[in-house]
């Protein structure tokens, strides 16, 4: 069985606990009009040291509200020993010793524990010189230090239980993120898998079929299928189906086609993706109209405002890098026959003016 008090109901014993401290003080107020105007002031310092002890917001009491919580410890026996004539009053007189323990428990319990300890201290010891040896057993100054031990342990392992409670929590929200990664990493296999076996199982049954004996056009087949595979790895965000079949368009008539997948993709949502998708699929078309040889796709890091860059060239590999950047870098070298295409696709679909 597992018994739990909450938060309202320890604050409510808290608060008529301290209730009859007061109590016991109104009962006990001096005779002499001076004394007793000393303890009603201690009484009222009291009340608002304890309002504020419990009512304050947060698991962790304000440094403020423990000051003036210590603050009040200190002056109530100070200002109300006087006040009190042992030999002729009972011995609840000195309520405020209990009072001060009281006030310090709930400091502790708030995570002010070297404030507690200071304030019962400074009481057990101004009761000690004021009364004697005797006020650690008759007036309760002991019992208080006892009481503020069992509450300083209690602080300590409720702070422990709740360590260990966070540590459970992050690691089992690390557990779970781990299992989303391992979970997207086996639907990503799956994907990839899927779209090389709708690919690649046609031509690979013909191979089993003609034992390995093919055509020319068959080998050729054979090859760009390789070369769509590899896309698969090194351009996987650049694809879409519309990508893919004008990449093995371009193929299919002896361009060479490539695709560099450098994470620039990786920001964008759904919508601007398929954009760009659509887009690159165009440049496509516009790249095998115009006879290019070597095309060059590339996604562009983040930050910048373009997407994709789309390059088609007429030269060997070797002079298309050249005349490529060539083209970026010089507007002489704009009209230069071996770029057939040079494109870039933004980042966000640029916002068209209304009309007046």
């Amino acid at each position: 069985m597992r018994a739990s008090v909450t938060a309202g109901s320890a604050t409510g014993l808290a608060a008529l606990f301290s209730l009859v401290h007061l109590v016991l003080a109104v009962s006990t107020l001096p005779t002499d009009p001076a004394d007793a105007a000393r303890v009603v002031s201690c009484m009222v310092l009291y009340a608002a040291a304890t309002a504020l002890a419990l009512f304050v917001r947060g698991s962790v009491l304000p440094v403020w509200v423990a000051c003036f919580a210590l603050a009040t410890a200190i002056v109530m026996p100070v200002v109300c020993a006087p006040a009190v004539d042992l030999s002729v009053a009972p011995t609840y007189s000195t309520w405020w010793i209990a009072a001060v323990g009281t006030l310090m428990v709930v400091l502790a319990v708030r995570q002010r524990g070297p404030f507690a300890w200071a304030g019962v201290l400074f009481c057990t010891v101004h009761s000690v010189a004021w009364a004697g040896p005797g006020a650690l057993g008759e007036l309760g100054a002991l019992g208080s230090v006892i009481w503020l031990s069992v509450a300083t342990g209690f602080a300590i392992a409720m702070n422990h239980a709740n360590r260990i409670t966070r540590d459970f929590v992050r690691a089992e929200q690390e557990t779970v993120d781990w299992q989303a990664a391992q979970d997207a990493h086996v639907s990503e296999r799956q994907v990839r898998l899927g779209q090389t076996t709708r690919m690649a199982l046609p031509m690979l049954q013909r191979i089993i079929d003609t034992c390995g004996d093919l055509d020319a056009d068959e080998r050729a087949e054979s090859l760009h299928l390789e070369q769509a595979i590899r896309d698969e790895i090194r351009g996987r965000s650049l694809l879409s189906d519309g990508v893919r079949g004008e990449v093995m368009r371009l193929r299919r008539r002896g361009a060479v086609v490539q695709l560099h997948d450098d994470g620039g993709l990786d920001d964008l949502d759904a919508t601007e993706l398929a954009r760009v998708h659509a887009e690159l699929a165009d440049a496509l078309r516009r790249a095998f109209a115009a006879q290019a040889d070597n095309v060059i796709v590339r996604t562009v890091p983040d930050g910048a405002d373009e997407a994709v860059t789309v390059v088609g060239l007429r030269l060997d590999a070797a002079e298309s890098e050249s005349a490529a950047l060539g083209a970026a870098d010089e507007d002489d070298d704009e009209d230069d026959d071996s770029v057939a295409l040079w494109l870039e696709i933004p980042r966000a679909a640029p916002v068209t003016a209304s009309g007046a």
